[in-house]
């Protein structure tokens, strides 16, 4: 796999990663990074999203995410999936 080819993932996140701006921030750095997908809660607590773009990406992303003050990841499980064709990244409720 190349470090600049576009993959997607499915993701699940855990820890405190609800109410302390977790997707506003994730919608955020997704669309400076040029990051596709979207982001939603999950009634037992976790993050569940998808994110199509490089792995480097997806990298600088999540790095981003855990230099936040509020937002504390502890796991998150990732998935690789088919690309899809889609424009923008969205907060889904």
């Amino acid at each position: 796999m190349e470090k600049w080819e576009k993959i997607r993932k499915h993701i699940y996140v855990s820890g405190r990663v609800q109410g302390v701006g977790f997707r506003f921030r994730a919608q955020q750095l997704a669309r400076g990074l040029g990051l596709t997908g979207w982001v939603r809660n999950l009634d037992d607590g976790r993050v569940e999203m998808e994110l199509q773009g490089t792995e480097a990406e997806m990298d600088r992303l999540f790095d981003h995410m855990r230099q936040d003050r509020y937002i504390l990841i502890d796991s998150f499980q990732a998935e690789r999936i088919p690309p899809v064709e889609e424009k923008g990244f969205q907060v889904r409720y």
